[in-house]
């Protein structure tokens, strides 16, 4: 089908046929969804003419980046410089499409298809996750509030650190709070004891209730045997439980996020390595909410969104360990 003949569908037929091309790519299945949808912004915010026009343009990078702007000032509460290249790269997309006319590509071999995926599996950047805005965030945080075993979780677990064992100085109260977390965390920490014991030397209580980020890192290093143990995860959960709005919760999912728009924002520019310092960490989190415009939220909100987004678009399919329903790297 020409181009001209495709300008005449309506909008639904217009999105039929562009999900089968899309259906036909090596994408996942969460970069269709998307595409499907924020493809047509400018179509669905304004009209069919401004939507062809921008897609059309000769200087299409700017005359389209232009289009995007002015459309999201008016409609979107976000941060539209963060916003805008996320829908602009639909519309690149989008042109590939017409590029080929309208038509599906011929699926791959499967031979050659073989050979793509470890290759495939490691480019995330193909992923298009959506831009962080409120109204994202929003969407996470209703999800989340329909988790009802992690409720259940989270309201025994409120109970037993803030009413039955708030403190930190009777080694048997640390050790049930530890041995519970890991249950219900997966941290697979096999020897609990030594941990707990760990935690009662170092006299936490006064460090946790002023937010002391330093202490996840005294608290993570314990040596069971001769053996020193890095329990990161586990760390920064036990303070959380504690103290939630200073102690964003860190597990791998967080990391696969932050990385990713990172990489394909630039928000920020950290080494991998500084998502494993955890006062570092927090800095990056922070970082992560102010550049997209998110500073209405605390950051348990923010950790409870970027952690559902990894988990709906960088899902692990090996291991169950899990925050509550999610991976979780103890």
């Amino acid at each position: 089908m020409d181009i001209n003949k495709m300008k005449t569908l309506s909008y639904d037929e217009l999105r039929a046929l562009y999900k089968i091309f899309l259906q036909s790519q090596d994408i996942s299945r969460a970069t269709i969804n998307t595409a499907y949808v924020d493809t047509f912004y400018l179509w669905r915010k304004g009209s069919q003419e401004l939507f062809w026009n921008a897609v059309n343009a000769t200087d299409f990078e700017n005359e389209a980046k232009g289009a995007l702007i002015k459309s999201l000032s008016k409609n979107s509460t976000g941060n539209v410089n963060s916003l805008v290249n996320g829908y602009l790269s639909h519309l690149r997309r989008f042109r590939l499409f017409l590029a080929s006319s309208g038509t599906a590509e011929p699926a791959k071999p499967k031979q050659e298809k073989a050979a793509m995926s470890s290759y495939t599996r490691k480019k995330k950047m193909d992923i298009d996750v959506p831009y962080p805005s409120i109204e994202q965030v929003e969407f996470y945080l209703v999800k989340w509030d329909g988790l009802k075993n992690y409720h259940l979780q989270e309201d025994a677990l409120n109970k037993l650190f803030f009413e039955l064992c708030p403190k930190n100085t009777d080694v048997t109260d640390i050790l049930l709070k530890a041995s519970v977390l890991n249950d219900f965390y997966s941290t697979n920490i096999f020897s609990i004891y030594p941990v707990a014991k760990h935690i009662c030397v170092l006299d936490i209580d006064t460090r946790l209730k002023a937010g002391d980020i330093t202490l996840v890192g005294d608290i993570q290093y314990v040596t069971i045997g001769e053996t020193e143990k890095n329990f990161y995860s586990f760390a920064s959960k036990y303070c959380s439980h504690h103290n939630p709005l200073d102690y964003p919760i860190y597990d791998s999912y967080v990391d696969e996020v932050l990385r990713y728009f990172r990489d394909r924002d630039s928000f920020s520019d950290f080494p991998d390595s500084d998502l494993k310092d955890y006062v570092k960490f927090k800095g990056i989190l922070i970082d992560f909410r102010a550049f997209y415009g998110l500073d209405k939220y605390n950051l348990k909100q923010i950790d409870q969104y970027v952690w559902l987004l990894g988990k709906n678009y960088f899902p692990k399919k090996y291991g169950k360990k899990e925050r509550n329903g999610g991976v979780s790297v103890g």
